[in-house]
């Protein structure tokens, strides 16, 4: 089975999907995220993360700055 990247738009407690697909990629970590596992994102940044550890890890390259 082909998987295809998805194209979305983050809101606070959802996203609207503008092109169809299975994953998205981690900001961070670069790790598949399947669609129906997505947890964690910024809708800031319009960023996407594979767990709370690329959260944290997103957040201190933000405080550095």
């Amino acid at each position: 089975m082909n998987k295809k990247k998805a194209k979305l738009f983050f809101k606070h407690n959802s996203f609207d999907i503008l092109e169809e697909g299975d994953y998205v990629l981690c900001a961070i970590s670069g790790k598949k995220i399947y669609l129906q596992e997505l947890n964690y994102w910024n809708v800031d940044l319009q960023e996407a993360y594979f767990s709370p550890e690329e959260v944290k890890k997103r957040k201190e390259i933000l405080d550095k700055k």
